[in-house]
């Protein structure tokens, strides 16, 4: 069938051969698709970029290998200085120009300064934007942080097919580079840019989030490369200052990508124990694509990058984390000195697909054609029983970010691109993330083992998730026989469990209960959510429904003969995939809300914890092949293909839940990796009933935090602890019109809704929120 799409035959995994991971939208940057990946650049194999030995070098010799460090270092090739007259070329852009020079401003104060006030204005913005970068200070630190890396890491890996995309891409498409990177850790900063350099790529600038740091700190890292925002940015300001740093700043990014100098930014909160979209990341996005907008540079070249730690380096201890926390250099380099003695782990980078700004602007693949609405018109009504039926609106992303930090773009069409770029850059620089054993490791002793396994059993546990793994084309970060792997990933959480030797010959892994072990393992435990959280939406949804008629069964063993209707099943899954925010779910903006939740209930039967429960009919109704949506659902169709033959199909099928003992594993283990984002925001609703309004923001945040916390030294669940989780809580409970957000003074208030003034509607929340929690 000639569909316009490119067809790729993937080999099963049989222990040889490893898909490659992080390609662009087929969808959205079909062109990019083929143009910047070769299929040879698959099999070059790994390196470890902090393994430097005398072959790096141009010289040969035996000091020259006790020197080798230093003499590569000093080989690297670093240009990043802006033009020399930078002050004047920002001086002379149109857009400061309009706010030095107005028209019709009359006698409007501060308009009437001559050219030299403005120019030292101008100057003062730009040191808060850069510094002056020295060549030596680079070398220096480089080759510090090298000698750092190498007391951290075992391995720093990086794939050989990957970097040579990479320069490819630079080479055929000449554009500026921008790098749109995930954030674990706040050393990401600091090494990306020296494992970049060590590797041939020009080095980028990096855009920091100025009140993270103290100010001698951020004088260093300007001085590094570093870039901010300035700070009357995150402030208020008047106009006239306001406005003059907004053009400065636009203006300062438009002769960074004319000078084809990449830029890193990242697109997630460090103390994330989630997705979650950084109000910085999207702030520097939004002057990128301002910039291709107005013509500056006729192309960008994007590039995801994921990055994935066995144990990410901790700058402030677990669960002490605030976003007005800053970072001292001196508490850096205590940080790495205690890293360095805490034993050496690996850490991954994956580079995803490049791919053009240019063309993903102008393909448009996301969908506007369907009506967009609000999440309190979409799922208020449906759980407050005025209106139960299907959700047919695609759901309007509310980000939680200040007005004031975004340099806002001059559309809504431009609004909906960025939302539309951050989500997919995001989505591949997740997707190319590697898991670590560790990860796989805490997952299995949170979710399924509790309360202890053999090892002999967790062997078998571990085979079966890196088997799935494998199978959703995602990588590992890790080889070797699996005793070998799981004794060094035990090592690495020798902090978090207790281990007994047997007579038998086994050994018994029992988790800690403490709030610094489930902590720790919970934060491992998240990244593999992105993989297997469309099957999690379809096991909570299965959970709420067994829930509903569990009432009217009399007993649970019941359970195993019931029958579940497909469209009940979807449905579910929709009111779900509703509630909580795109960036949690990595959805794709060209991807509609059924068409995500259909491939969820297909992937459940793929996985053999759904089995077709057969009814009278022509045609087999266990076809999971992608077919076309029924009449009733023909609106909501992605493709550009409807199969009506099937039209009735999806109404008339059914299906049972497995009883297998793998699958009843595969259930819990499911609903164990989305429990802790759905019990913190059901917490977080039985918490509004014991709050008194208005009250400001930071407040309830606060007193919500303790309250989690209290709770989960009551039953353990520390896991529901994380500020990012909380964050999300609030977020949803926004969107659905629970709170009514009032700006006085210094900050905002949060009011109740009149909708939840009333106990009923609070307790209906609780109970449409709980259903979806096993």
């Amino acid at each position: 069938m000639d569909s316009g799409v490119n067809l790729d035959i993937v080999r099963p995994y049989l222990g040889k051969y490893r898909s490659f991971v992080g390609r662009c939208c087929q969808k959205c940057t079909s062109k990019s698709w083929g143009f910047f990946f070769h299929k040879h650049l698959a099999s070059m194999g790994f390196c470890n970029v902090i393994k430097i030995t005398e072959e790096n070098t141009r010289y040969r010799g035996w000091l020259v290998r006790r020197l080798c460090h230093f003499l590569t270092v000093c080989d690297w090739r670093i240009s990043a200085e802006m033009p020399p007259n930078l002050q004047e070329r920002l001086f002379r852009t149109q857009r400061v120009q309009e706010v030095v020079s107005p028209k019709g401003s009359g006698d409007t104060p501060g308009t009437n300064l001559p050219a030299e006030e403005w120019m030292k204005e101008i100057q003062r913005i730009l040191g808060q934007i850069q510094g002056r970068l020295s060549p030596f200070l680079l070398r220096f630190c480089h080759w510090v942080l090298l000698k750092f890396l190498t007391r951290i890491f075992l391995r720093v890996i990086v794939h050989k097919g990957q970097l040579e995309m990479v320069h490819k891409a630079g080479e055929v498409a000449d554009t500026p580079m921008v790098f749109l990177s995930t954030h674990k850790s706040h050393l990401d900063g600091l090494w990306l840019p020296f494992l970049l350099v060590s590797q041939g790529v020009a080095m980028p600038r990096v855009a920091w989030e100025n009140k993270t740091f103290t100010p001698t700190y951020r004088a260093l890292l300007a001085s590094l490369g570093g870039v901010f925002l300035p700070q009357e940015m995150g402030q208020r300001w008047d106009i006239g200052e306001g406005a003059l740093s907004r053009a400065v700043v636009a203006s300062y990014v438009e002769e960074l990508l004319l000078s084809k100098q990449p830029l890193l930014i990242f697109l997630e909160e460090v103390f994330s124990g989630s997705q979650q979209l950084s109000p910085s990341g999207r702030a520097w996005m939004s002057l990128v694509l301002n910039a291709y907008y107005t013509g500056a540079v006729s192309d960008v070249m994007i590039v995801p990058v994921g990055i994935s730690y066995e144990r990410t380096p901790n700058f402030i201890p677990r669960g002490k984390e605030s976003p007005t926390q800053t970072l001292g250099l001196w508490a850096t380099v205590w940080t790495l000195c205690q890293a360095a003695c805490r034993g050496q782990s690996c850490v991954r980078i994956d580079l995803a697909q490049p791919f053009s700004l240019q063309e993903f602007v102008t393909n448009r693949c996301f969908r506007q054609n369907s009506s967009r609405k609000p999440l309190r018109e979409l799922l208020l009504p449906e759980i407050l029983g005025r209106c139960p039926s299907i959700l047919d609106c695609e759901k309007v992303e509310c980000w939680p970010t200040n007005s004031k930090d975004v340099v806002p773009l001059t559309g809504v069409e431009e609004q909906v691109l960025l939302d539309n770029l951050s989500l997919h850059t995001l989505n591949a620089g997740v997707s190319c993330s590697a898991i670590m054993a560790v990860h796989i490791l805490s997952a299995l002793l949170l979710h399924m083992h509790q309360e202890g396994v053999f090892l002999s059993r967790l062997m078998q546990d571990f085979v079966w998730i890196t088997d799935e793994i494998l199978m959703r084309n995602y990588d590992v970060g890790f080889s070797g026989r699996v005793r070998d792997v799981l004794c060094h990933s035990l090592s690495l959480l020798r902090d978090c469990i207790t281990l007994y030797s047997l007579s038998l010959g086994d050994v018994l892994v029992v988790p800690k209960k403490t709030e610094v072990a489930i902590r720790e393992l919970s934060h491992h435990s998240t990244a593999l959510l992105p993989i297997f959280i469309q099957e999690a939406i379809g096991a909570c949804s299965i959970n709420a429904l067994l829930m509903e008629v569990l009432p009217y069964l009399g007993s649970p063993e019941q359970l195993g003969s019931f029958v579940l209707a497909h469209e009940e099943l979807h449905n579910k899954s929709v009111l779900l995939v509703q509630l909580l925010p795109k960036d949690f779910l990595l959805r794709q903006p060209c991807q509609s809300v059924h068409y995500y939740c259909q491939h969820a209930v297909d992937k459940l039967v793929e996985s053999g914890l759904l089995v077709a429960e057969e009814v009278p009919s022509d045609r087999f109704v266990c076809d999971t092949s992608q077919k076309g949506f029924t009449e009733k659902f023909l609106w909501k169709a992605t493709e550009d293909f409807v199969d009506i033959d099937g039209r009735e199909e999806a109404e008339k099928q059914c299906f049972k839940v497995s009883q297998l003992e793998s699958c009843s594993n595969l259930f819990v283990f499911l609903c164990g990796l989305l429990g802790p984002p759905l019990k913190t925001l059901e917490r977080a609703t039985i918490f509004l009933q014991e709050q008194d309004f208005p009250q400001p923001e930071s407040r309830f945040v606060e007193e919500l935090q303790r309250d989690l916390v209290r709770l989960a030294r009551e039953d353990g669940s520390y896991e529901c602890c994380n500020r990012s989780l909380t964050a999300t809580a609030i977020r949803i409970c926004k969107e659905l019109g629970v709170f009514k957000e009032v700006t006085e003074g210094k900050e905002p208030l949060l009011h109740l809704s009149e909708a939840f003034t009333a106990r009923e509607n609070q307790k209906k929340l609780e109970k449409f929120i709980h259903q979806f929690i096993y």
